[in-house]
Order: C-alpha cells, then sequence, then structure tokens
C-alpha cells in the first residue's frame, strides 16, 4: 500500500509538471505583437490604459482627431480609427497635432495643437484642451480653453500636464528667443487653466539638440519612487537625428530653470542598424497589472530630411530602470520583430468587429453571406457568423472601409445615390468615396454613427425596425438610436 500511494504521488507530480511545460501562458503574460502599432499617421503618439482597454490618438495633420480602442496593445494596430473631435471654428479647427489625454476629476482632459484653417497656418498653431462629459476616453468631448500664459498668447505647441504633490504645471515648447524652441513651463489652476507666465526651463544648447534645428519640443513627464523626470524630443522633426532627451526634478520649485538638471546625452535615439530613424515625440504607459513600464513613440523607415510627415508610425516598447533610479529606455526594436505585449493581458486580441444596432440589438449583415457584388446589407440577430464580423480598415485620411470577414466585399452605397434612401449594399473594392466611411463617436457605451464619406448620409435602420431584414440605407442624421452603432470586438 505504501509503495502504491509512493508510485501514484509520483505519478501525480510528473503529471502536474509535464502538464505545467505543454499548458499555454499565464494570464499574466502579454499577448505577443509587432511594431508598428499604427502603420498610418502614427506621429506624436499617446496610449493610455483604463479599464480594460488601450486608447490610442495620434497626429492627424488634418480638422479631426480619431482615437483607437482595444483590450490589447496588439489589437490597436487593427482597431478601428474613430472620429472624437471636429472644431466648427475656423481660426483654431485645422492641422491637429500632438493630442494626449489625461484624466483628473472623474473627467478627460484631450490636450493638442491646432490653428486656424489657412494655408500659412504655421504661426498660428496653439494648444488647447477638450473635456469629456463623463468618465469614457472616447468622449464625447467639448471644447474648454486655449491654453495661454496670462500675460500673453505666444506660439505654444505640445502642452502636456505635469502634478508635482498638489500642483499643477503645463509643460509645453514656445518659440521664446530667435526661433528656437524651448521647453516652458507654466502653473495652472485647473486641468484647463494657465494661471501665470511661462518659464524657460530647456533651451537646445547641447550639440545633439541642434541637429537640422534648434529643438526642446514634448515634453512628456515620467515618475517614479518620488522622483520626476521631463523626457523631451530635440533637434529637428524632419531629421533621422530627432531623439529624446531627459530632465530630472533636482530642486524644489519646478517653475525655477535651476531646479532642473539635463542629461548631458540622449537617452534614446537612432537605431541603424535595426533601420530606425528620428525616434521621438513619446509618451509612457503601465502595463494592466501595473508591474511594467512603457514607452510608445514614433519613428521613421529611412534617412529622409523630410521626415515630419504621414510616414512616421507608431511603435511601442518596455522599458527598465537603472539602480540609480533613472529610466533605462534601451534601443529602438526593428519593425516586425515579435515581442511580448504588457503583463496582464487576459483579453484576446480582435481580429474583426460587429456592428450593432442600438434600436433594435441586432447585427449589420451581410444577407445570407453571399459573395456577389450587390447583395444587401441588413441587420439580422446576431449570430456569431463571418457575415456579421466586419475590419475596419484605416485608410490613412481620417475614412475607413468596412470589409466583410465572409465575404471579403465592401460596404458600398448602391451607384453612389446621395437621396435619403439610397440602399447599402456590398460591392468589390473601387477606391471611391461612395466605399468609404467615417465612425464618428456618438455616445458612451462605443456607439458611433457611420457616416458615408461621399453623401455625408449615415447607416440607418429603415424606419427603424426591429425584424430580421430590416434593411440598411443610407439617410440624414436624426440623432436616433436606429441610427446608432455599437462595435463590439470579435475574433
Amino acid at each position: 500500500m505504501r509503495r502504491g500511494r509512493w508510485t501514484a504521488m509520483v505519478i501525480a507530480v510528473l503529471t502536474l509538471l509535464l502538464g505545467a511545460t505543454t499548458q499555454p501562458a499565464s494570464a499574466a503574460d502579454g499577448r505577443p505583437y509587432t511594431n508598428p502599432v499604427k502603420s498610418q499617421k502614427g506621429a506624436d503618439p499617446w496610449v493610455e490604459y483604463y479599464n480594460g482597454n488601450y486608447y490610442m490618438i495620434t497626429t492627424s495633420w488634418t480638422d479631426v482627431l480619431t482615437m483607437r480602442k482595444s483590450p490589447t496593445l496588439a489589437g490597436l494596430a487593427t482597431a478601428p480609427s474613430v472620429q472624437v473631435w471636429k472644431d466648427t471654428d475656423t481660426s483654431r479647427g485645422c492641422n491637429f497635432w500632438a493630442p494626449e489625454v489625461h484624466f483628473f476629476n472623474g473627467k478627460w482632459y484631450l490636450y493638442y495643437v491646432g490653428g486656424a484653417c489657412v494655408s500659412d497656418y504655421i504661426g498660428t498653431q496653439r494648444s488647447h484642451v477638450l473635456e469629456s462629459e463623463g468618465s469614457d476616453p472616447m468622449g464625447p468631448y467639448h471644447y474648454k480653453n486655449k491654453l495661454k500664459p496670462t500675460d500673453s498668447d505666444p506660439w505654444l505647441i505640445d502642452a502636456s500636464v505635469l502634478q508635482v504633490g498638489s500642483s499643477l504645471y503645463m509643460v509645453g515648447s514656445a518659440n521664446t528667443t530667435n526661433g528656437t524652441q524651448n521647453l516652458v513651463i507654466a502653473p495652472m489652476s485647473n486641468p484647463y487653466t494657465v494661471s501665470g507666465t511661462l518659464r524657460t526651463i530647456s533651451q537646445p544648447t547641447l550639440s545633439w539638440e541642434r541637429q537640422g534645428g534648434t529643438v526642446n519640443e514634448g515634453p512628456e513627464a515620467l515618475q517614479r519612487g518620488g522622483t520626476t523626470f521631463l523626457v523631451y524630443s530635440a533637434s529637428g522633426c524632419w531629421t533621422p537625428d530627432y531623439k529624446l532627451g531627459q530632465l530630472e526634478l533636482t530642486g524644489s520649485d519646478p517653475l525655477q530653470a535651476s531646479s532642473w538638471t539635463k542629461k548631458s546625452t540622449p537617452v534614446f535615439q537612432r537605431n541603424d542598424a535595426a533601420g530606425v530613424y528620428g525616434p521621438g515625440h513619446n509618451g509612457f504607459f503601465t502595463s494592466p497589472d501595473g508591474t511594467e513600464n512603457w514607452i510608445v513613440y514614433h519613428a521613421r523607415n529611412d534617412t529622409s530630411t523630410n521626415g515630419c510627415d504621414n510616414n512616421r508610425t507608431t511603435r511601442a516598447q518596455k522599458f527598465t530602470w537603472n539602480a540609480d533610479g533613472t529610466p533605462n529606455f534601451g534601443t529602438p526594436v526593428a519593425l516586425g520583430t515579435t515581442l511580448a505585449g504588457p503583463d496582464g493581458e487576459t483579453a484576446a486580441t480582435p481580429t474583426a468587429y460587429t456592428l450593432v444596432n442600438r434600436n433594435s440589438g441586432k447585427c449589420l449583415d451581410v444577407e445570407g453571406g453571399n459573395t456577389a457584388d450587390g447583395t444587401n446589407i441588413l441587420q439580422w440577430s446576431c449570430n456569431g457568423r463571418a457575415n456579421q464580423k466586419w475590419r475596419i480598415e484605416d485608410l490613412g485620411n481620417d475614412t475607413s472601409r468596412l470589409v466583410n470577414v465572409a465575404t471579403g466585399k465592401v460596404m458600398d452605397t448602391t451607384n453612389c445615390a446621395t437621396a435619403d434612401g439610397t440602399d447599402i449594399r456590398q460591392w468589390s473594392w473601387l477606391n471611391n468615396n461612395c466605399q468609404k466611411f467615417r465612425l464618428i463617436y456618438t455616445a458612451t457605451g462605443d456607439y458611433v454613427r457611420i457616416v458615408n464619406e461621399n453623401s455625408g448620409k449615415v447607416a440607418d435602420v429603415a424606419n427603424c425596425g426591429t425584424a430580421d431584414g430590416a434593411d440598411v440605407r443610407l439617410w440624414s442624421w436624426l440623432n436616433n438610436n436606429c441610427q446608432q452603432w455599437q462595435l463590439k470586438p470579435t475574433t
């Protein structure tokens, strides 16, 4: 009996050990991903992890801001680009740069650069802030304020926020002397109001800060163990030598330049061996389980000296800390390298999305999964089949095409008509505006309206029907639930 029990115990232990070697990775291990996490319009990226999802926003260079949402970092690469803001004020409503979101007192504040809707806009660029209606990072948002010092309205870009103790500060980049871009700081009385004058805390005096241009910009706060850093971008963004530098708050008053100590060498720069050039304008985020620190940044694949454009892509990688408490960002990783995602990711990486009508609770569906051009698009009870799954592919111009997983065809408006009641169907991709749509965030809960680029009209369930087979058509926007669709990730 004793020998039998001992043998049984040995077998049980061996079984457990062998099983452990063949089990999938634990829930704490991140889902694998490759860079880039955004392949178009990827400049000046910001990533935030909140309530089970990553949110990513980048420079658009247009009059709208779009945001992506995914439960995994890998999923950001194919997540829908959803419009979260468009400004009708032409004095500030174009050429949006460097957006980022911060959470204060139950609301999100979206900081960005915008200028006049004119051809010679550079001199009009200023920093602005939006405020969310609630606690959803996607919004909806309303315009809150221009961020400017109390004594002037200078050219000011890349505004971000820094909190030290109970005090809040705006940090940014301003042309304060002879066209040189310096890092500046000012006190804030709340997340949307600057309450003092600008103070310069860093100038591009080192040789590596002056390649192609005398530039310090894009300051981002990084704090750990009671120590505060500002990581900033230096040299011309149009050069392959754009890079990151670092300030450390070593004094007691953040408003004084003497309180900041600059590291004499760059902390993150081009990696020619990996084909990564001009890495910069970064943000920081933590893994879902809070154990890892990550940097998100943009870079290019070539040595162009005209690199401030939409060919910059968004990349992300984990970083560590040195024994002296300073960050160690390592070197930029080559595109296409498979990396482990942030620890604590538990959801699957989405490969497609269903679109569920808010009024009926039914799914956008290609009738019968028929692959023929002209097949009707309608609503049907959600059943998980491929003809109800859509890949929402960013076209790089603030629009997307909706590709049905079952058929490979795209959502299309019949004969490019614009009248109310025009049928929505599927068709082979022709790359015309009748097949391009904007997803505009409309209500908390991931409800969007699907706006046709050609007509400006939305996908609407005919007569607000709730039955299987009710037609989906174009109609003028009426702001009702029959015209709102919930984005739901699927695999």
